[in-house]
Parts: structure tokens; sequence; C-alpha cells
């Protein structure tokens, strides 16, 4: 396993969109262009944050149906146990189970202070969310299907197991960066590189814009600049725009 990165390593990235990031981890070659990623069933609720970056946290949760012999589910306390075994900062990553999953929302006010004093830095879920001002004031991104009134019958069923959510498949301590574009994972092999990978790509784009605009622009320019031999190499792969 590869050791947690330091705070300015993850600081560095943290500074990223996503967008940069997606384009800084193709270079490396290691994962098909279409994976790594959630997809549009997981969206941003808090799309005005800066981005998130934090480990994975995983459990399983279902909700739907309330418990055949009580009113309520027993609350899972070692899922903080649990948590602090991870390295911060944390994201907490549930995969609803439910065969409705998002009829209720399991994170509430208490919930997102306890997280928050846990070093958690956002949630992220194939259900719903709920109390979004609350978490705007306590600086917790939210990453849901859409938003709940309700906890419903929400209660922990798996701590740290692998999940799906959003046809990622995410593993506890897997490192994970969203912003309002959405939300991917960062290979820890390759996470140290990616700032210095990003920032040669931003180079070469911001070339490319500025001719865009510079006066007497042609075509024939444009080409030259795409095409320039030798191509660019980072993190591995040519460069592409």
């Amino acid at each position: 396993m590869n050791d947690p990165l330091s705070p300015g390593q993850l600081e560095a990235i943290r500074r990223l969109d996503t967008c940069t990031v997606a384009n800084a981890i193709e270079t490396f070659g290691v994962r098909l262009r279409n994976e790594g990623y959630m997809d549009d069933s997981v969206r941003c609720l808090l799309p005005h944050f800066q981005p998130m970056l934090g480990y994975a946290a995983t459990v399983t949760i279902r909700g739907s149906a309330p418990p055949t012999d009580d009113g309520f589910f027993p609350e899972r306390t070692d899922l903080w146990d649990y948590m602090l075994t991870v390295p911060a900062p944390r994201v907490l990553v549930m995969q609803d189970l439910a065969s409705r999953p998002g009829a209720g929302a399991l994170i509430g006010v208490v919930h997102m202070n306890i997280l928050r004093a846990l070093h958690g830095v956002g949630v992220v879920t194939n259900g719903t969310a709920r109390n979004l001002p609350a978490a705007e004031n306590v600086g917790l991104h939210l990453f849901a299907s859409g938003v709940s009134v309700s906890h419903a019958y929400l209660h922990i069923v798996g701590v740290g197991v692998p999940v799906e959510v959003g046809g990622l498949k995410i593993r506890s301590g897997d490192l994970l960066h969203g912003d309002i574009h959405g939300v991917q994972s960062i290979p820890l092999g390759i996470a140290a590189r990616i700032p210095g990978v990003a920032a040669a790509i931003t180079e070469k784009e911001q070339e490319l814009i500025a001719l865009c605009h510079a006066p007497g622009f042609t075509l024939d320019q444009l080409r030259a600049a795409v095409n320039k031999e030798p191509p660019h190499v980072i993190g591995g792969s040519p460069l592409q725009w």
C-alpha cells in the first residue's frame, strides 16, 4: 500500500479542478479513459465549494423499510472508530443497497458535525442527502443522487467494505477528488506527480489558447502547433488536447 501523501502534496492536488486532474491521469496510461469516475447519477450538491480531496471511508447502507422487530435500527458507532483508521482528510462513501435507493438520507446535522470532528471533508453516495445549509455551514461537501426531507429508515449495513457508487468501484483508502463536474478516483501510485503533470498540460493548453486569440490567427498555425514534433510527453504518454 502506498504511504499517505503529505499535507502539501494533498493541497496541491486539491486546488486543481477535476477536469485537469482527469487529463493528467490520462497521460500515465494506468487505466482506460472511460474508467475511474462516477457517472452523472451522482451530482455535486454544493457546486460553489472548492474541490474536495480525501481518502475514502466506505460503508453500505439501506433504509427503505423499517426493522421487523423494533422501531429503530441500532446506531453503528463503530463507523467512527473505522474512520480513524483511514488517513485524513476523509470522505465518507456510502452505497445505498436498498431496492429504492435514496428513500431517505442517513447523514443529518449531528452526523455532519461528527464527520467534521473526525477530519471528514465530504460525503458521497448514490442515495440522497439533506440539511444542505448545515453542510455548507460546516464546510462538508455533499455528492448524491438528490435530496430528501427524511432519514426514513437509513442504517449502516457494512463498514470498510468495497462499494460501488455512480458506477465507480471504491475501496477503503482510495483517494477521491470531486467538484462541480463530479467525483473521480486518483491512483495512489501516481498521485504525487499529478500537480506537476497538470501544470505542464495547462501550459500547453494556454499556448494553444493564446494562439487562437493572436492577430492573424490561421488554421495552418494551429495545425502546426498541435502536430509539433516530437510529441510532448507528460507522465509517460503523448499529450493530447
